[in-house]
């Protein structure tokens, strides 16, 4: 295809604003065709073609390679609001044939992107139009468009992703009718806090549409080049497509005048890094794309990410590079697996059940597991409903359980993002994976396939080897139909081990051995299992507690996702060594003797009680270090008797939070139980507060802290931030993935007088080099604290201080860094 191949050798340029200049052209009612159609644009195609050829010229004498048709809103939804929706076809037809002659009157190459609108009906946002509806009424378009002589059907401004992929399916599928070489962009707008109007952010976007053969993928319209420069950088690292960039001159000012003049515009997007296209959105000239051309015609063009991102999404994303092992898919709101939830789904009380999973995520799960089959009801109806709220009411990406490909569908169809199908396998043949391929290239949906084929002697593989046979079955069938490896997930499939069934006995250790062997022969695909099969039979106490140690080890093996109860996981580290070694020897051998003994502890098992012995200072480490908030107000309340705020954060919080750090190291702890931790670490902060302020009269100065975006982890970050506060600094903490705007955003208004950055991961150092060359350009210089476990005072100097025109602090931990901003600021701040 020529214009990818062009995207290998230049940045293209495309035009600016067309409502704009047709406005400065005066057009008044006679010209659209009457009063009644006075202010569709669009129908200029037909009743005043010279206008917009007159558009087009200017932006093709302007150095634009690409102009684009005009037919924004040139669909049966908004033309129908002139009476105008039987001229869709006609006028796109119009439209492109009109932009192709302009272009083709030129020396070339020269190309017409077809526009293709967000309609003024939103499926997600708004609802009052369903999926099926609105990839109807954008495939009219796209056809005719197609049909009309367009290179490139461009899907521009999209602010809602059911819309966006209704229109890219439609685009897709009229290319592929078409038989012609055309490109397919999709542009997204996301407004000033971040997000697209359905809640995505720049990651939860990409995830969503990665799937796509677009020919490049960026963001047009917005608040200006000032607002969009991170969100293109951002882009890029996550990105397999060319950055396709059209930001706004701005936004109007009273008079309705745009303030970015083309000098400057040019200059800011070229400061934008590599592109792959460029141009302008509302009030840009032909003024500007001259400059924009001039200013990027000796730039090499952008590739695409070297390691492009994985992961899945709702409104939120979850980058699989981001989480450590292993991802958690909150089981609960499962039809067959709790009988409180498929009572509520049967007796219609939805908001009670969306409160199912809002509980899952709260505790924990990254992805939520939903299963509503049920023989006594229709699942398609009941998925509807249910996926339709759920989806509206947590950020979480969504795991459709089921072993119905049109429910599947379905819930794909709702998921305003990259989801998942569970319950796929080869046990009556390679229909089902088939069908899961189309759905993968259709919607990006994730497979979710367990080891379970035809053979009728061991469908379901019990060894590790069969798990391995069964496994390379799945991945070359999936594969050879178009199905990445990273979006397959292997379900090694686990037993009970007290069912009293002698071949599962060792199905346990099996399952283990079998996770390290998928593993080890298809690193890019994933590992997932449902753990709590393991303790189906036992006691409520005993499931926990065999859960827990089971995935301990699944972890230790490979696992890197857990369906599970994120309101019931025990802490395996918190886990007495005498019940962790009976749950081992219960995974390792299965037999009468071994359950029965497992069994039994925990059905003669007393609710623990707090041993009244403990001192204050033991109690509230414990509970840190277990992740349990209840005791924590008592201990502290007792300790502040005879220690000071600082006392207690250096000694009992700072111990227990170092041994968590340990834990964690270890093995011991998974992500979930260190933010448990966490969170009780901040209780008990929040109860020392106020004795702080009493007690800290000189004020040192203001931090400003936050984790860089791309990084969850905050437990360091947590404890510089009660350090700091304990020491007399007011801190604003901007929390995890945070996106560099907002720093500098928060660095203006807040005024700090020591900005401080962490991140646990190799990325987060990396992202601060380019965090550091922001903050300069933004003109801020103040001292810029940095520490994480991937840093080290080298790296700080040879690769961020060198990009920030201030002075960069390497902080090995809480207490070194307090010590460096205070030697760097000289002593307490008026």
């Amino acid at each position: 295809m020529k214009i990818r191949n062009l995207l290998k050798e230049r940045v293209l340029i495309i035009d600016g604003a067309t409502g704009t200049e047709l406005a400065a052209l005066n057009p008044g009612a006679h010209d659209f065709g009457g009063e009644k159609y006075y202010g569709c644009n669009e129908n200029l195609v037909l009743t005043r073609p010279d206008l917009v050829s007159k558009v087009h010229e200017s932006y093709l004498e302007a150095g634009a390679d690409i102009i684009e048709t005009n037919t924004f809103g040139a669909n049966a939804v908004v033309l129908a609001e002139y009476g105008l929706e039987n001229k869709t076809r006609e006028i796109n037809l119009k439209a492109a044939e009109l932009a192709r002659r302009t272009a083709d009157s030129f020396p070339g190459p020269r190309f017409v992107a077809g526009s293709i609108g967000p309609t003024t009906k939103s499926v997600f946002v708004t609802g009052g139009i369903s999926y099926d509806e609105m990839e109807t009424v954008y495939y009219e378009q796209a056809k005719a468009l197609a049909d009309g002589g367009v290179d490139i059907l461009l899907v521009e401004t999209q602010q809602d992703a059911l819309n966006a992929r209704a229109a890219l399916s439609a685009s897709f599928r009229a290319v592929g009718e078409s038989g012609k070489d055309i490109a397919v962009i999709l542009s997204v707008t996301i407004g000033r806090d971040g997000k697209m109007l359905s809640g995505q952010d720049v990651d939860a976007a990409y995830l969503a549409f990665e799937h796509y053969n677009l020919a490049a993928l960026g963001f047009n319209c917005a608040a200006g080049p000032d607002e969009m420069v991170h969100r293109v950088r951002r882009l890029a690292q996550l990105s397999r497509f060319p950055v396709f960039c059209m930001p706004n001159a701005g936004l109007p000012l009273d008079d309705g005048s745009y303030p970015e003049q083309p000098e400057s515009f040019a200059r800011k997007i070229k400061n934008f890094g590599p592109l792959g296209i460029a141009g302008g959105c509302c009030g840009t000239t032909p003024a500007h794309i001259k400059a924009l051309a001039d200013a990027l015609k000796n730039e090499k063009p952008g590739l695409p990410a070297a390691n492009s991102a994985h992961g899945f999404s709702g409104a939120a994303a979850v980058l699989w590079d981001e989480i450590e092992p292993p991802l958690l898919a909150g089981e609960r709101a499962n039809s067959i697996g709790s009988k409180i939830f498929r009572t509520m789904i049967a007796q219609g009380s939805w908001d009670e059940a969306v409160d199912v999973a809002r509980r899952q995520a709260k505790a924990g799960a990254h992805i939520l597991d939903v299963c509503l089959s049920n023989p006594e009801r229709d699942e398609m109806n009941d998925a509807r409903e249910y996926v339709g709220r759920v989806v509206r009411a947590v950020r979480n990406p969504i795991m459709i359980d089921t072993t119905d490909p049109q429910v599947a569908m379905e819930a794909a169809k709702l998921c305003p993002g990259k989801s998942v199908w569970n319950s796929v396998n080869l046990e009556h043949g390679p229909e089902k994976l088939l069908k899961a391929a189309r759905l993968n290239r259709l919607y990006g949906t994730a497979i979710v396939a367990g080891c379970i084929d035809e053979n009728k002697n061991e469908g379901m593989a019990l060894t590790a080897e069969r798990k391995l046979e069964v496994a390379k079955r799945i991945v070359a069938l999936l594969t050879e139909n178009g199905v990445p490896e990273e979006d397959i997930l292997l379900d090694a499939l686990v037993f009970p081990v007290a069912s009293g069934q002698e071949k599962y006995a060792a199905a346990a250790r099996e399952t283990v051995a079998g996770i390290a062997l998928i593993k080890k022969h298809f690193p890019k695909c994933r590992t997932i299992l449902g753990v709590s099969n393991v303790s189906f039979g036992l006691p409520p106490a005993a499931r926990e507690a065999l859960n827990s140690v089971f995935l301990h080890e699944c972890v230790k093996a490979g696992l890197d996702s857990a369906i599970v109860n994120t309101e019931k996981l025990t802490r395996y580290s918190s886990m007495p060594e005498a019940e962790k070694n009976l749950a081992h020897a219960l995974l390792k051998n299965a037999d009468e003797r071994t359950v029965a003994a497992f069994a039994a502890l925990y059905r003669e098992k007393k609710p623990s009680v707090q041993n009244i012995s403990l001192s204050p200072a033991d109690i509230l480490q414990n509970a840190v270090a277990e992740g349990n908030k209840t005791p924590v107000e008592s201990a502290v309340l007792k300790l502040l008797e005879t220690m000071s705020p600082l006392e207690i954060i250096n000694g009992p919080l700072s111990g227990a939070m170092a041994e968590v750090g340990k834990a964690f190291s270890k093995g011991d702890l998974i992500v979930t139980e260190v933010l448990q931790s966490a969170e009780a670490m901040k209780h008990a902060v929040s109860v020392l507060e106020p004795e702080m302020k009493k007690r800290n009269t000189a004020a040192r100065g203001k931090l400003l802290l936050a984790t860089v975006k791309g990084d969850v982890h905050d437990i360091g970050k947590n404890l510089v931030g009660i350090i700091f506060k304990s020491n007399g600094f007011e801190v604003l903490d901007l929390g995890v993935k945070t996106p560099t705007e907002t720093i500098i955003e928060n660095a203006r208004s807040f005024k700090p007088d020591i900005i401080g950055l962490s991140g646990l991961l190799t990325r987060s150092a990396e992202a601060m080099i380019s965090i550091a060359a922001d903050l300069s350009e933004a003109g801020i210089t103040v001292p810029l604290a940095v520490g994480g476990a991937a840093l080290s005072k080298k790296f700080t100097d040879e690769k961020i201080a060198p990009r920030y025109k201030g002075s960069v602090l390497y902080c090995q931990d809480a207490m070194s860094g307090l010590a460096a901003a205070l030697e760097a600021l000289g002593g307490p701040v008026k």
